[in-house]
């Protein structure tokens, strides 16, 4: 089920403290699917809806982020979202922190706060908590990241928003011929060159490893389940790894000498099993037609 089916149409502000996480929440939001806009002032929500409903219809999933750089039309963000929005149900995220917290994250990156107006940055925070008190109030959702990392805050906007289609990881196997250089883009690379070249078979020359004929031959040959058993459980514990850390993406090159036969049926074969292991994992052939 994909995020516009789960989510259909929302709508979710996120707002907060500086320093508490929009940022890391906005990005984990985009990730999860959701069309995003950093910085909007609330009068211009309703012309957001209305454009991505236009050009990616009224599903698509929104997710906005409003704060206090946007000065007097901040104000308005009660009524917007109470009385400028239709068609769409909304969520209100207010992220929050201790003061000490968010003065220490402002001083590690260096940044004045927005309100701070020549003076401390502590100044800045007591007048962002008297601006921020009413729509803390009226949040549907809060959430203190005091004792968050990046990735528990992650973890927590995916519990609220994603879904299991999107928050899990998604393998790409991809196969290619080392003449042709190794994927820049890799996270791993596997070598098939240790396995009889299918090329050297008359037979089996002018197909490809997506051909069940070389894919049997491949795969039957001394060593290649050995390496596909080994090598999987290796790829799983990498994965649980990526997604414990937040990532999402993975991608695994499968080489041998041209692209064409070896690494072509192994990378098949690895991506089917990763499916049956509940992965999201497709094969692609960098070099396939190539020769």
């Amino acid at each position: 089920m994909s995020v516009d089916e789960q989510h259909p149409g929302e709508l979710v502000v996120v707002t907060g403290m500086t320093g508490a996480g929009r940022s890391t929440a906005a990005k984990e939001l985009e990730d999860l699917g959701f069309y995003v806009v950093d910085n909007l002032p609330p009068s211009l929500l309703p012309d957001v809806v209305r454009l991505v409903d236009e050009n990616f219809g009224p599903r698509q999933p929104i997710a906005v982020v409003v704060d206090v750089r946007s000065g007097s039309f901040f104000h308005g963000l009660k009524s917007t979202l109470s009385h400028g929005i239709t068609g769409r149900d909304h969520t209100l995220v207010f992220l929050d922190a201790t003061d000490d917290v968010l003065v220490r994250r402002q001083e590690a990156v260096r940044r004045p706060h927005p309100l701070q107006e020549g003076g401390r940055l502590l100044d800045g925070l007591e007048r962002e908590r008297v601006v921020m008190a009413e729509v803390r109030a009226d949040a549907d959702l809060v959430i203190d990241t005091s004792n968050l990392n990046v990735h528990q805050l992650t973890d927590r906007i995916t519990e609220a928003f994603g879904t299991e289609e999107v928050t899990r990881l998604r393998v790409t196997v991809i196969s290619f011929g080392f003449k042709y250089g190794i994927p820049v883009d890799a996270d791993y690379v596997a070598d098939m060159r240790f396995l009889p070249n299918p090329h050297w078979v008359p037979e089996l020359r002018s197909h490809t490893g997506r051909d069940a004929d070389v894919a049997d031959y491949v795969l039957a040959q001394p060593g290649a389940g050995e390496f596909l058993d080994a090598y999987l459980p290796v790829l799983r514990t990498v994965a649980e790894g990526y997604l414990r850390e937040g990532k999402r993406f993975m991608r695994v090159a499968v080489g041998c000498t041209g692209g064409k036969h070896r690494s072509v049926a192994m990378s098949e074969e690895i991506a089917q099993r990763l499916q049956g292991q509940g992965f999201a994992a497709r094969a692609l052939h960098r070099d396939l037609g190539r020769e």
